[in-house]
């Protein structure tokens, strides 16, 4: 199948994976007036992990165990530029109502890989990093006015009173709902004339193109046959789970050990509105507790929700869950969050609704997060590489895509004389 070249004087160029990552350079390709091809598995952008997640704006308080800081320099300028980004991206404002209204609570476990003095060390650095930067001001709060503090014995017995936690603090981080964000950018993919979406087609393979004209040629898998796409002058490979598989079929090998891994949580909704704190129980795989506006909660507990960890580049499938299967993820999450945070045992009585969903986490390093030398402590091995006009993205973290996909897209552009 050769795509018809219709009025677009521009280069063409093919995005695999349609979602915040692939979205995003999609939508700035088109703003140069580049014609855009996003190929997707699913049926729509964004039906994956980056609809199904805390949203958590990383300015790097969680990497407590890292304390080199190479995470946190990673994460701090895309979490920082993230609002405004993704506002210039969509051409609509983040409504004020899917943000979480006040600073993360993290809460460290007599368990965790590093000990509260270190992780409040980490945090205090990390403010400093953040206060020094020249995108400062475009945070949700005022980083100035809001510094991480200690909790005080009191505010720590309100919060959790459990035996198990040695210490808190708040920072200023905030979390998005990613349903209402993935909504604004299927809203502004679908209305950009200069993107094609070519949906349910799962990716097998990019080659080569031998044929004349441009480079690329995209082979994906449609209707339980192998179809041939293009050619593209370029190929913007965002795949989540998958890119592995790609990038090896044309020779880019990986090069550390990467781990893949699917996760549930639960996504809930209340009957009355709670007077519940964002709470993220560190440092360690232990749990998170999202409050977006009293009635929308986001809710996971690490070892209830990992269903698969793989170290192959082609990972196996997810379990397919039913309702029992839900349950199984739903019950010990929510018993597990309820033994530090007692606001959430009488949850169960005012749940309305309760989704289990997740998506695949990809990462470099292995081993397990019960380990304080695991390389998933760390999130700073992430970012491009490319072959020729072939580009490869390694989002690492959901707040971080909209400002990669900046370098992204100014390198495509640069590699077909495009801008």
């Amino acid at each position: 199948m050769t795509l018809p070249a219709g009025s677009f004087p521009q280069p063409t160029v093919a995005v695999l994976g349609a979602g915040i990552m692939g979205s995003s350079v999609s939508l700035l390709l088109a703003q140069h007036g580049i014609r855009v091809v996003l190929i997707d598995q699913a049926p729509e952008p964004f039906c994956g992990a980056r609809r199904w997640n805390e949203g958590k704006i990383h300015l790097g308080y969680l990497y407590g165990a890292d304390p080199t800081l190479a995470t946190a320099k990673k994460l701090l300028p895309g979490g920082l530029a993230f609002r405004r980004l993704v506002q210039e991206m969509v051409g609509a404002p983040i409504p004020e109502t899917c943000v979480t209204s006040h600073d993360d609570t993290y809460l460290v476990h007599r368990n965790s890989v590093a000990g509260f003095d270190q992780a409040f060390s980490v945090a205090v650095s990390v403010a400093d990093l953040g206060l020094e930067h020249p995108d400062a001001s475009g945070h949700f709060v005022r980083l100035e006015d809001h510094r991480p503090r200690r909790l005080t014995d009191g505010e720590l017995a309100d919060i959790s009173g459990s035996p198990d936690v040695v210490g808190g603090f708040a920072a200023p981080e905030r979390s998005v709902s990613t349903s209402v964000v993935a909504d604004l950018f299927v809203k502004a993919v679908a209305a950009e004339h200069h993107i094609e979406q070519l949906m349910n087609r799962r990716v097998l393979s990019v080659v080569p193109n031998h044929r004349t004209g441009a480079p690329w040629r995209v082979r994906p898998l449609a209707d339980r046959q192998e179809i041939d796409l293009g050619p593209f002058d370029a190929v913007v490979n965002a795949l989540w789970k998958g890119r592995g598989v790609v990038d090896a079929g044309l020779g880019i090998s990986r090069a550390t050990t990467w781990t893949d891994r699917y996760r549930l949580s639960l996504f809930a909704t209340v009957s009355e509105p709670v007077d519940l704190a964002s709470v993220v129980i560190c440092v360690g795989p232990f749990g998170d507790v999202k409050n977006y506006d009293g009635i929308h909660l986001y809710l996971s507990w690490y070892d209830a929700g990992l269903q698969v960890t793989s170290h192959t580049v082609r990972p196996p499938p997810p379990p397919v869950l039913d309702s029992s299967g839900r349950d199984a993820v739903a019950a010990p999450t929510l018993e597990a969050l309820g033994a530090i945070i007692p606001g959430v045992r009488g949850l169960h009585t005012r749940l309305a609704s309760v989704d289990v969903r997740g998506g695949w986490v990809h990462s470099a390093g292995s081993g397990s997060l019960h380990d304080a030398s695991s390389g998933l402590h760390r999130r700073d091995n992430i970012g491009l590489v490319w072959k020729d006009t072939y580009f490869s993205i390694d989002t690492g973290k959901y707040s971080i895509a909209p400002w990669l996909s900046v370098e992204v897209a100014l390198a495509v552009c640069d590699a077909v004389g495009a801008g």
